[in-house]
């Protein structure tokens, strides 16, 4: 092509990169406009290739190409299945690209060739064979694409794109090379280039050396991080980072009273710390250890307030009833106060759920302006949970305890420790046992973290334990916890919980303003009793919640104009199935005691006390006692001492001594499908077995809970609160106790006591004389069949102690 014609040439332009005349090259082709010059090229064919000034420019004009281009020859066309194209092409000259004739469907531009200056000088050819043996020095050094070029026969401009097409080049740089049609001032250029490549591989090889040497061996993963040190070093801005980290955390540590022992482990670790290299892995673990022993309340205390009427208010406003519990929680309160912060006793607020055991521990840390925090131990099976994990484990972390107070950032917060009951026991030790010292005030001045692996004086902090079940805990356990029950609320209390608390919030909850429903009195005794079946008032606020939100639905659907003027809704007694559907809770007492041969017993679970039915009865068999209802071995020794004592007494009870000559005794627990188990079943199973025998029915309103021996004796039982609330809440009226048990019924409420009569039996004679009814019907045969009734459902798994 001579330098004075022009001809027009289909373009395509280069995102990236700068292409020499005198080379081959694999070109990918991607954008539309490119695709449409290669479906109406052949191979064969002249295009021009042009480098773009801004690679994401998708459509580029003549004022975004270079003007100076190369004039290429398309040896092969290749498409993959993603419909993109590959171009094999040859370069030939440079050209200057005057205009763009046409842009679409692809872009044509008009050139004119711009041909090499000085090309067969003398100066041209010294210079190639100069920069050639300059090259072979640095063949080793420089790579394989230069001494291929070395090794060739080119004239000295082809020689010169060579070298320049294999030389680290920038944009500029490369543009630069492309755009000088001068020959020997091309070799120049490119020399220089060559030059630079030479020192920059020299200072790379200096600065690898360096990291090698402070590295070693051991280290060499790290060498992209030490590069960068010995970069930063060589230019001299160096900003001694890891220094200053240092710096930073003694300067923490210096506003710290540290104790003795903790003191000299500081002092250590930071020393320590200067040493290590910065890449070593055991740096970071020292850090994240000086940052953690930074962080915790060494000397750090909340301004606690120890008025006690201040408590006392905030106690009775959060919380209804519960005098005794609050009481104690005062008197706890009180040593402190005295005893200036001296060691104190351990709450253990036990009772079940609902009724209130988590929301005291807040009560007691706003009342005392003292940080709350909540650890849950329900699930927890691990005694590194509790203690720590050792350093010597990557990715060790502080125990729960220690992280609670490092969050609370004092020495003396209020720690809840919730559901301590449910604690489980694993492959990795006892969480439980790790408690030992922290529950002990005798011991938990000193309590060591195995991460800290030093003494941590947790004597200032409150702790309150919560728990459902102690027969779960283990003995040197509950030996550390002052336990305080929480047996449950009456109707009347929870009557006034539901007004002043729940119905408030839930008002809240459902985005409902104070006064937009109004729920009677009637109306929420109904749902306590009729709905709801519990010691707490969990459920009877989720109740409370369903009316809420059935008022927010209609007070949503209302029209702006009708909200206006609309009143409050108020809820009755009458439409609470309209909301809640069909009553859940019955008094059932009266239907199943209807026949002889069924008693009403007494029961404590770990949600709170309960009532269950005891049904026998008698069949053609051959004198065999069957025992069902999934009853564990306690409660089936007291069926065979029941059964053992009818006989043996049977003249006296005007029972058939022969009653098992052809004839079986069956006894059942209904329910079947929940486990049951416990001593104080035995004076109910005695009960309904005599009842069944001598055809006198048990007094529908009569409950009764003991434990009784062969010879008729009636002995105490635990749990009496939580039982006779759970018979008042079943509509009973009277209840048959050990005569032991006389001093717990105080522990009842005054507004339940008022309204039940306590019968107090020493042996078997004085309870069958209050249970049964005087008059037999005779038209109820003693062996009659009696249907499963079921058992109220206590929402807990695994054995249900009755004790």
């Amino acid at each position: 092509m001579s330098d004075k014609q022009t001809q027009v040439y289909p373009l395509l332009p280069l995102r990236r990169g700068i292409l020499y005349p005198g080379s081959v090259s694999t070109l990918p082709v991607g954008r539309k406009r490119s695709l449409a010059l290669v479906e109406a090229a052949r191979a064969g064919d002249t295009i021009v290739i042009a480098s773009q000034h801004d690679p994401s420019t998708e459509r580029p004009a003549l004022a975004d190409i270079q003007p100076v281009a190369v004039l290429a020859k398309i040896h092969r066309i290749g498409r993959n299945k993603a419909g993109n194209a590959r171009l094999v092409v040859e370069t030939l000259e440079r050209v200057k690209i005057d205009a763009l004739e046409t842009s679409d469907p692809y872009l044509q531009a008009r050139v004119h060739a711009t041909p090499d200056e000085n090309a067969q000088s003398t100066e041209a050819k010294i210079l190639a064979e100069s920069l050639r043996e300059h090259i072979r020095e640095l063949a080793g050094e420089a790579g394989g694409g230069l001494v291929e070029a070395v090794s060739k026969d080119m004239r000295p401009s082809e020689f010169a794109d060579a070298v320049a097409s294999n030389l680290p080049l920038t944009r500029e740089a490369g543009f630069e090379v492309l755009v000088t049609v001068d020959v020997p001032e091309r070799l120049r250029l490119v020399a220089r280039y060559v030059n630079e490549a030479r020192e920059t591989q020299e200072m790379r090889q200096k600065i690898d050396e360096e990291v090698r040497k402070r590295l070693g061996k051991q280290q060499r993963d790290h060498i992209l991080r030490e590069r960068m040190k010995a970069i930063q070093s060589e230019l001299g801005d160096g900003n001694g980072e890891d220094e200053d980290e240092v710096a930073k955390l003694r300067a923490k540590f210096e506003g710290i009273e540290l104790p003795e022992e903790a003191a000299k482990v500081v002092e250590r670790e930071l020393k320590r710390l200067t040493k290590l290299n910065p890449a070593h892995p055991e740096f970071n673990v020292a850090r994240t250890y000086l940052e953690t022993l930074s962080e915790l309340p060494w000397d750090t205390r909340a301004e606690a307030v120890d008025d006690l009427d201040a408590v006392a208010k905030q106690l009775d406003d959060d919380h209804y009833g519960l005098d005794e519990v609050k009481e104690r929680i005062l008197e706890h309160m009180a040593v402190l106060k005295l005893s200036k912060g001296s060691k104190g006793t351990i709450l253990c607020l036990a009772g079940p759920p609902g009724v209130g055991k988590t929301s005291l521990g807040r009560s007691i840390a706003e009342a005392t302006n003292r940080p709350f925090v909540r650890i849950a131990l329900g699930g927890v099976r691990d005694e590194a949970e509790i203690r720590g994990h050792r350093r010597t484990y990557i990715g060790a972390l502080p125990g729960r305890i220690i992280n609670a107070v490092r969050k609370s950032g004092v020495k003396n917060p209020v720690m809840l420790l919730d559901e301590v009951d449910k604690l489980s026991q694993g492959f990795s030790g006892s969480p439980e046992a790790a408690l030992l010292e922290l529950l002990d005030p005798e011991q938990n001045d000193t309590f060591t973290d195995h991460y800290l692996e030093l003494p941590f004086d947790m004597s200032e902090v409150m702790f309150v334990v919560t728990a459902n079940d102690l027969s779960r805990m283990s003995a040197p356990l509950r030996d550390r916890l002052e336990i305080v029950q929480l047996s449950g609320y009456t109707p009347e209390e929870k009557l006034e919980i539901a007004r002043d608390h729940l119905l408030p919030r839930q008002l809240d909850e459902n985005a409902l303003e104070p006064g937009t429903m109004l729920l009677e009195d009637e109306a929420l005794r109904q749902v306590i009793t009729d709905y709801t079946r519990e010691a707490g008032v969990r459920q009877l606020g989720r109740e409370i919640g369903r009316l809420a939100r059935a008022v927010a639905l209609k007070v949503a659907r209302r029209s702006p104009e009708a909200e206006a003027d609309a009143e409050a809704i108020h809820i009755e007694a009458e439409e609470l199935e309209d909301y809640l559907g069909k009553r859940r809770f019955f008094n059932e007492v009266a239907e199943r005691t209807a026949v002889p041969g069924v008693a009403t017993g007494l029961a404590w679970t770990p949600v709170g006390g309960d009532i269950l039915f005891i049904e026998t009865s008698q069949m053609p068999g051959k004198g065999a006692l069957q025992i069902t209802g999934q009853l564990g071995d306690v409660m089936k020794e007291s069926a065979r001492a029941a059964l053992t004592y009818v006989r043996s007494n049977a003249e006296s009870l005007e029972v058939d001594p022969n009653f098992l000559d052809g004839r079986d005794v069956h006894i059942h627990v209904p329910a079947g499908a929940v486990p049951k188990d416990g001593p104080s079943a035995g004076v109910t199973i005695f009960t309904a077995l005599t009842s069944l025998l001598t055809g006198r029915r048990v007094r529908s309103d009569t409950a009764m809970t003991g434990e009784c021996t062969l010879r008729g004796r009636v002995l105490p039982v635990g749990g009496i609160k939580a039982k006779v609330l759970a018979a008042h809440r079943a509509g009973i009226t009277r209840v048959i106790l050990p005569h032991r048990n006389a001093r717990d019924v105080d522990d009842v409420p005054e507004e339940v006591r008022s309204t039940m009569e306590f019968v107090f039996a020493e042996d078997m004679q004085t309870v069958l004389e209050a249970a049964l009814e005087t008059s037999t019907e005779a038209e109820l045969g003693a062996d009659q069949s009696l249907t499963s009734l079921g058992i109220v459902d206590h929402g807990a798994g695994g054995s249900v102690p009755l004790s």
